[in-house]
C-alpha cells in the first residue's frame, strides 16, 4: 500500500533518519512513537509529500488516495464549513468546480453538455452526488449541528474548527488516513468517537499521538523510531511498552537462564492477549491477538524520569472544604454553587467541558484569584504543591537549573548542590544539563523542572493543572505511575484519559449550574447514560 525506501535526512551533521525501509498495509493503524526530537512529525511530512528527503522514495500504491489531518487552523477560514470538508477530497472537489464551472457558462455549448456528461460519469463513480450529505452526516457525527455546516469557517469556535479539519481528513474513505496529534483540542465525547471510527477503518491509518489510551485503542503496530530507524512491533502502546520494560528487566538478569526467559514472555503474551480479548477494541475487525510475537519483544533504549512524590507528613481527616464557591469571568459564569469536601485518599479527576472553569477553580484555592462568592478552607495538616496550566512567570530569569530549583529549597541540606542535582538528575538533566539557563528551556523541559520542584516541596496534596502538556511519552508514562503509586492526595485535570482512568477514584465536574460528584472510575462516569443526561442539562 504505502513503502519507504532507503529514506535518509540529514540536517547538516545530525542525521535523523537512516537507511529506513518500512511497509504500511491495508487494515493495520500504525502508532508512530519515540523520544522528543525523534523526528515523528518529520517523517509524517516526508510521507505526505511536504518535505523532501535527503536520499530514498516514498511509494503510494498507484490509484490510491492519501489524505492528511491539516494543522493549519486557519487554512480554510474562507470556505464554509461543509466545502471545507469535501475538499478533503480534492479531485472530487475539483471535479465538481470543473463541472459547475462548465454548467454556469452563458454560452453553454453542445461539447460542453458532452463533456459535462464524461465528468459526470467519473463524478458519479467517486460519489460526487452524495458528497454534500456524506460531509454531513460526518460533521453531525462528530457533534457539529446542522446550524453550521454552512456558516465561514472563521466564524467557528477554536474547538469546532479542529473537529472540522477532523471531518476533512476522514472525509471520502482515504486509501491512507495519516494524522499527527488527532485528539489534542477534542473532548472525551469526540476521543471515544473516533477511536471506534478508526478501530473499524479498513484501510492504512498512520498516527502520531501523545494519548496513550487513543494509541491503545485504535493500533495494531507500534512504530518506534529509535536510532534513526523505524522498526514496527505488533500490539497496541501498553503491549509495546509492558514487554520492552520486561525484556530490559530480562536483559538484566544475567543468571536466568534463557529459556526461563522465555517461559516468562510466553506467559507475559498470553495474559495480555487474554485481557484484550476482553476489552471493547477487540470486537473490531483487528486481529491484534493474533499477531503477537514473542520474537518482538525486545528491550527499548528510552530514558524514563525517576518521579516520586513523597510526603514530609502524613494528612489528617480533613483535606480541603468547599461551600458554595462561584465564579464568573467578563459575564460568563464558570461555575456556581460548588460545594464538596475533599477526603483523605481521594484522587479526584476534576473536569469541566469549560476549561477556564478548572483552571480558575485552582488558581481560587491556592490563593491566586478571588471566588465572587462562596469560601474554601484547607485542613490544618495539609501542604500543597501546585502545577499550572502555565508557568512562564517561573522562568524569567536566567539562572542555571541547579540555582532554579535552589529557590525552593528550605533547608541548608536542600540547597546543597549535590541535593539539587540528585533532583535534577531523577528528571534526566544530568551533568552539563543542569547548569542549562532556565528561560532557554523547551516546554517539556519546563514541566519537568516544575516536577522536580514538586517533588522537593513534599507535600500531601498534589493539584495538576494539564500536567502532560508538552511532556513526552515516557515522562507521561512516569508521572501517571507516580500518582498511581502516591498516597497523598491529588485533584487532576487532564485531556489524558489513561492518566483520569487509571489514577482517579472520583469525579468532579464543575458546571455553570452547580456540581456534579461522583464517586466510581472516570470510565464509568462518562459512560453512563443517566449521567450523560445530567451532564448536557447542567451546561444548557
Amino acid at each position: 500500500m504505502l513503502s519507504v525506501s532507503n529514506l535518509s535526512l540529514q540536517f547538516g551533521k545530525r542525521v535523523l533518519f537512516d537507511d529506513v525501509n518500512v511497509k504500511f498495509t491495508k487494515g493495520n493503524c500504525y502508532g508512530i512513537i519515540g523520544a522528543n526530537g525523534s523526528g515523528k512529525s518529520t517523517f509524517l511530512k516526508i510521507i505526505s509529500g511536504v518535505k523532501t528527503p535527503t536520499t530514498g522514495n516514498v511509494h503510494l500504491e498507484t490509484g490510491k488516495r492519501m489524505s492528511v489531518l491539516n494543522q493549519d487552523h486557519s487554512a480554510f477560514n474562507e470556505y464554509p464549513v461543509l466545502e471545507a470538508v469535501i475538499i478533503g477530497n480534492k479531485k472530487l472537489y475539483d471535479l465538481k468546480n470543473e463541472l459547475d464551472a462548465i454548467y454556469n457558462k452563458p454560452d453553454f455549448s453542445e461539447e460542453d453538455g458532452i463533456k459535462a456528461a464524461d465528468l459526470g460519469v467519473v463524478f458519479e463513480e467517486m460519489g460526487g452526488w452524495n458528497a454534500e450529505n456524506n460531509a454531513a452526516s460526518l460533521l453531525s457525527s462528530l457533534g457539529i449541528n446542522e446550524d453550521l455546516h454552512y456558516s465561514l469557517m472563521k466564524d467557528l469556535d477554536g474547538k469546532i474548527k479542529v473537529r472540522v479539519l477532523l471531518a476533512q481528513a476522514l472525509f471520502g474513505n482515504p486509501d491512507v488516513l495519516i494524522m499527527d496529534e488527532p485528539t489534542n483540542d477534542l473532548d472525551f465525547e469526540t476521543i471515544s468517537w473516533l477511536e471506534n471510527f478508526i478501530a473499524n477503518y479498513e484501510n492504512t491509518v498512520i498516527v502520531v499521538s501523545h494519548d496513550r489510551h487513543f494509541l491503545d485503542a485504535v493500533c495494531t503496530h507500534i512504530s518506534d523510531i529509535d536510532f534513526g530507524k523505524i522498526n514496527h512491533y505488533s500490539g497496541n502502546y501498553t503491549f509495546w511498552y509492558e514487554s520492552s520494560q520486561l525484556a530490559a528487566r530480562q536483559r538484566a538478569q544475567q543468571n536466568k537462564k534463557a529459556e526461563e526467559k522465555r517461559k516468562e514472555l510466553e506467559e507475559f503474551i498470553r495474559r495480555f492477549s487474554a485481557n484484550v480479548a476482553k476489552s471493547k477494541q477487540a470486537t473490531s475487525r483487528k486481529k491484534m491477538i493474533e499477531k503477537l510475537n514473542i520474537e518482538e519483544i525486545k528491550p527499548s533504549s528510552r530514558r524514563y524520569p525517576a518521579i516520586i512524590f513523597e510526603k514530609e507528613r502524613e494528612a489528617g481527616d480533613q483535606i480541603l472544604n468547599i461551600e458554595n464557591l462561584s465564579k464568573s469571568l467578563d459575564g460568563e459564569i464558570l461555575f456556581s454553587n460548588i460545594s464538596f469536601n475533599l477526603k483523605k485518599d481521594d484522587k479526584v479527576a476534576l473536569i469541566s467541558r469549560n476549561s477556564k472553569a478548572v483552571t480558575t477553580f485552582y488558581q481560587i484555592v491556592n490563593g491566586l484569584e478571588n471566588a465572587d462568592g462562596g469560601k474554601f478552607q484547607w485542613g490544618v495538616t495539609t501542604s500543597q504543591s501546585y502545577l499550572p496550566l502555565e508557568n512562564m512567570e517561573f522562568f524569567q530569569n536566567n539562572l542555571s537549573l541547579v540555582d532554579w530549583l535552589r529557590q525552593y529549597a528550605t533547608t541548608e541540606e536542600e540547597r546543597e548542590e549535590v541535593y539539587l542535582r540528585g533532583f535534577l538528575g531523577k528528571m534526566l538533566f544530568s551533568g552539563e544539563e543542569a547548569l542549562k539557563q532556565s528561560n532557554v528551556l523547551s516546554g517539556g523541559e519546563k514541566v519537568r523542572c516544575m516536577i522536580s520542584r514538586m517533588m522537593m516541596i513534599r507535600a500531601n496534596v498534589l493539584m495538576l493543572d494539564e500536567p502532560t502538556n508538552h511532556l513526552d511519552l515516557e515522562s507521561i508514562q512516569a508521572f501517571n505511575n507516580s500518582l498511581i503509586n502516591f498516597k497523598g492526595t491529588v485533584l487532576l485535570t487532564t485531556h489524558d484519559h489513561e492518566f483520569l482512568s487509571t489514577v482517579s477514584n472520583r469525579v468532579i465536574e464543575l458546571t455553570p449550574k452547580g456540581i456534579i460528584d461522583r464517586y466510581m472510575s472516570f470510565d464509568d462516569y462518562i459512560e453512563d447514560k443517566k449521567i450523560k443526561e445530567l451532564r448536557n442539562a447542567m451546561y444548557q
